[in-house]
């Protein structure tokens, strides 16, 4: 199933319709959708490298409004939408462990990596900012620097080195965030266990 979804997600690119498909990819990955908006963008930006900031101002303004979208389902509607939401994806026990040893300062660095390395999914950091009720205005502006930080990072990577660089940003570039991303929340822990 997940295959299927993704190549459905990546056929949208080939589209005329693609930039309004990206900012409904980008919107719905940060409150429900399973597959990230990068397997959209990517092929897009490539294809149409002058486009590939306008790209990424798209993708990150949906994804900020899915994200507040997100909020809203874990503050106002948890036990009627997110949870089974969270269920249906095999991430409501994650999901539960987060919540129950999270504070506000974790949930700024998972906002961070999670928006930055899907580390962990961008949809159950935004839901259970809701959940815990992180200030939605704070929210939004840590919203706006992982999420633009992440695409923002993606064209310049693609308008400087093009299709060689696909390869990379596909299969490495995760993989080297998501260690960054590790890496923080290690010195998150050390910080805070060592004070």
């Amino acid at each position: 199933m997940l295959r299927g979804l993704y190549d459905w997600t990546l056929s949208l690119a080939a589209r005329k319709s693609a930039e309004w498909w990206l900012a409904f990819i980008a919107f719905v990955e940060s409150s429900v959708f399973l597959v990230p908006a990068d397997v959209l963008y990517l092929p897009m930006a490539l294809s149409r490298p002058e486009r590939a900031y306008r790209y990424a101002i798209v993708a990150t303004v949906a994804s900020v409004l899915g994200g507040i979208a997100g909020w809203f389902l874990g503050h106002y509607a948890y036990e009627a939408i997110a949870k089974p939401v969270l269920e249906f994806y095999g991430k409501y026990d994650e999901f539960e462990a987060l919540r129950m040893s999270s504070g506000i300062g974790f949930i700024i660095l998972m906002l961070i990596t999670s928006g930055a390395a899907h580390l962990p999914p961008i949809k159950v950091v935004t839901i259970l900012s809701g959940v815990i009720g992180v200030n939605l205005l704070l929210f939004i502006v840590l919203a706006i620097v992982a999420r633009g930080g992440r695409f923002l990072l993606l064209a310049w990577l693609l308008r400087r080195y093009g299709e060689p660089i696909r390869e990379f940003i596909e299969k490495r570039l995760g993989l080297l965030a998501g260690a960054a991303a590790v890496v923080l929340i290690l010195l998150y822990f050390a910080a805070k266990y060592a004070l």
